[in-house]
């Protein structure tokens, strides 16, 4: 893919003023992104619009939750546990894994999905311009996905520090952890996802009476926030989330050669699929499954 050699602006820039606050545009491309916090005021525009990573005390009031597709705001503080009404969530040590609800929350989910895809890659100087471009789109499918624009019922789950005694975050610097959790149905002619069936082309198509599953993707956690349970009680949310909904079977995706993922899965309960093991082999992938 070609691209131009100047380096791309800065899109994270403050438009006119309107109606007497601060609009922001709809992409947030920040080169001064660390691995610590997921946004880093410069020191250029800090002053203006008050993000940092560091937490901030606040005065104690009512945050609105509403956000409409172009009204990202990332000095948005996050909102408290009591504004925000979700249908899982599950609560350990100084974290909450919940779904999102936020278009920020969905946004930053996105960039830590890009962060982790480019993790182990050295830098270059279009890095950057990659992630970003990455997390934007990223971000969108999230949207579609979350708003029933397919026939999966698809939840977005993150995982936020703790709300602390007179102290507030921004949604960015709150959000450690995301996977995606999607409820989908069988194929005719399958009998686990992704398989090669056999049945005619007619048959491979979405039935309603079809049996049900889970599946797990895109799990991440913010590379400071590593080896504190946040991986492991998002799958349990995602698990009991299954177990609601009434399936009996979840199922995740791992790269053969990801040995760090494979004991993860194994220690919350999931086992290979050996009826997908030679078709999966070959794509160097393992099915997991956990039985609910």
């Amino acid at each position: 893919m070609s691209i131009a050699a100047a380096q791309p602006p800065d899109l994270l820039q403050l438009s006119a003023w309107k109606n007497g606050r601060r609009h922001f545009p709809g992409k947030f491309t920040s080169p001064h992104v660390g691995t610590r916090s997921l946004i880093r005021a410069s020191n250029d525009w800090k002053r203006d619009c008050n993000v940092d990573s560091k937490d901030v005390s606040i005065e104690c009031g009512r945050l609105g939750i509403s956000c409409g597709p172009s009204d990202l705001r990332f000095d948005r503080l996050q909102p408290t546990e009591e504004e925000i009404n979700c249908r899982h969530r599950r609560v350990f040590g100084r974290y909450i894994a919940r779904e999102a609800m936020l278009d920020e929350e969905f946004w930053t989910a996105a960039w830590l999905r890009a962060e982790s895809r480019w993790e182990d890659q050295p830098g270059d100087r279009f890095l950057q311009f990659n992630k970003r471009k990455f997390a934007d789109q990223e971000f969108h499918a999230i949207k579609r996905r979350c708003i029933g624009k397919y026939a999966e019922d698809c939840t977005c789950v993150i995982a936020v520090k703790k709300e602390e005694f007179g102290v507030k975050r921004t949604v960015l610097s709150s959000i450690v952890g995301t996977l995606d959790f999607s409820l989908r149905q069988l194929l005719c002619g399958q009998t686990f996802p992704g398989e090669r069936s056999k049945a005619p082309f007619s048959c491979g198509i979405f039935r309603s009476d079809l049996p049900r599953y889970g599946y797990i993707a895109n799990l991440c956690v913010a590379k400071y926030a590593r080896r504190q349970g946040i991986a492991s009680n998002m799958l349990l949310l995602a698990v009991d989330a299954a177990r609601s909904s009434g399936v009996h079977q979840v199922f995740v995706n791992v790269h053969k050669d990801n040995i760090t993922a494979q004991k993860l899965y194994e220690r919350i309960g999931f086992q290979i699929f050996e009826r997908a093991t030679p078709q999966t082999e070959e794509e160097k992938l393992y099915l997991l499954c956990y039985n609910v």
